[in-house]
């Protein structure tokens, strides 16, 4: 396939939002080059080549789509793009797909079929406590850093609520936490050097990241069989009815599923927000003057801009068109969530960080259809509740440095950032 419709001047690496080193140059030149992209249309960019050590088959390049109404489009039609050959660039074997993806890399029936049998297992009586946890685990961890004065809030604050709250669903011990959190930050941050410092060790370092969780989830699957458990292994490893059970690697791929995703995805969310309202200090004060009653709006915008899953790729299965663009068979396209959500036709005045934003139709959560996020009520809840305990706790808080951002394209990350408050004792 020749590399259609390229704009010339994007075509160097660290200006290819395909490539890693796109998305930790300065802000203004990312939301420079995705203006462009947005003003360009769906536009056809090169992979990032593969070094020969990695056993992967190097792609030709994906279509790059920036705006909100051909997303909305792509995610709409399942039947003519499909999420089955993978949701980043790389093409992957099957196997490799289906064990870090479950669901996210399936098409229906058979992505519909594990969606129903685990949203069956969120009962009332799971939600319910599930909201309980989130808030004693945010109060905790408030409690444990006032009175130091200075923390990194990535590390410190934001990855600690999501990590707790997805091993507490699954059962998780408590003595594994940090376990887990080490393997899903090779998982997702594999092209970055924190966390794979040899390039050329990326794909043994993701295998073994995933086998050790998925070896950890078959201990704790094998612990709640037969047993009476209210965590949502329990009820999923004793289910009744044969068609309502998984298999041990099902299972362990949907909780390579949540650590990845629901894990990391509210992290970066909220560790941006904190950024957001640093540099934003009279939205922080909306929402302090009234916290309760702009909350709601406060964390999807919050959402909207940090974006924390940069984009999902799916696969033309016929010959189609994406706005005046025709798109090929086969043919990678690549959906820019974040990228989208400051698309000047939907948004006004897109790159104002507005807590009181409304109508916030964006796409932080995926678009519309089938593979919306099934997680987006708990992240709404989890981010709402830390951000509750910071102002009321420790409403000084700040952000006293830049982030240190994430080396990946998949990822809207930030690895660290420093802040500080006055220190108190609770």
């Amino acid at each position: 396939m020749e590399y259609r419709d390229a704009m010339t001047d994007l075509l160097s690496d660290d200006r290819n939002p395909i490539h890693n080193t796109f998305w930790v140059r300065p802000g203004a030149e990312i939301e420079a080059d995705l203006a462009a992209l947005r003003q360009n249309g769906p536009t056809f960019f090169p992979e990032p080549e593969l070094p020969p050590e990695i056993p992967l088959n190097q792609g030709p390049g994906g279509w790059v789509i920036t705006k909100h109404a051909d997303i909305l489009h792509v995610s709409k039609n399942p039947q003519l793009f499909s999420s089955a050959a993978g949701i980043t660039i790389t093409d992957s074997p099957p196997e490799f797909l289906e064990f870090f993806g479950s669901m996210i890399n399936m098409d229906d029936p058979r992505h519909a079929r594990l969606r129903r049998i685990v949203s069956a297992g969120f009962t009332p009586r799971m939600l319910k406590q599930l909201e309980d946890s989130v808030q004693d685990v945010a109060a905790n961890i408030v409690a444990d850093i006032a009175e130091r004065g200075e923390v990194d809030f990535v590390t410190d604050v934001a990855a600690l609520l999501p990590l707790k709250i997805v091993c507490d669903l699954m059962g998780i011990p408590d003595s594994e936490l940090q376990f887990v959190f080490d393997r899903s930050n090779v998982i997702l941050g594999a092209g970055d050097p924190e966390y794979v410092p040899e390039l050329g060790d990326i794909v043994t370092a993701i295998l073994t990241a995933g086998g050790e969780l998925a070896e950890l989830m078959d201990k704790v699957a094998a612990s709640k069989k037969g047993g009476d458990g209210t965590d949502l292994t329990s009820i999923l490893v004793n289910a009744e009815l044969e068609d309502d059970q998984l298999t041990g690697a099902d299972l362990a791929s949907f909780f390579i599923l949540l650590v990845v995703a629901g894990n990391e995805t509210t992290r970066n969310a909220t560790s941006w927000g904190l950024k957001f309202l640093t540099d934003n200090p009279e939205q922080k004060a909306i929402w302090a003057a009234d916290f309760e009653g702009v909350a709601p709006t406060a964390v999807e915008e919050i959402v909207r801009l940090a974006s924390p899953v940069t984009y999902m790729r799916r696969t033309a299965l016929a010959d189609t068109t994406i706005g005046d663009q025709a798109i090929a068979e086969g043919d990678k396209v690549l959906m820019y969530y974040l990228a989208a959500n400051r698309d000047e036709d939907v948004f006004d005045d897109p790159y104002r960080f507005d807590v009181r934003r409304d109508p916030n139709p964006h796409v932080g959560y995926g678009g519309p259809g089938p593979h919306y996020c099934l997680g987006a009520h708990l992240a709404r809840r989890e981010i709402t509740v830390m951000f509750r305990e910071l102002f009321t706790h420790l409403p000084d808080i700040h952000a006293t440095g830049e982030p240190d951002l994430l080396q990946a394209a998949f990822i809207h990350g930030i690895k660290h950032l420093p802040a500080s408050f006055t220190p108190r004792k609770l």
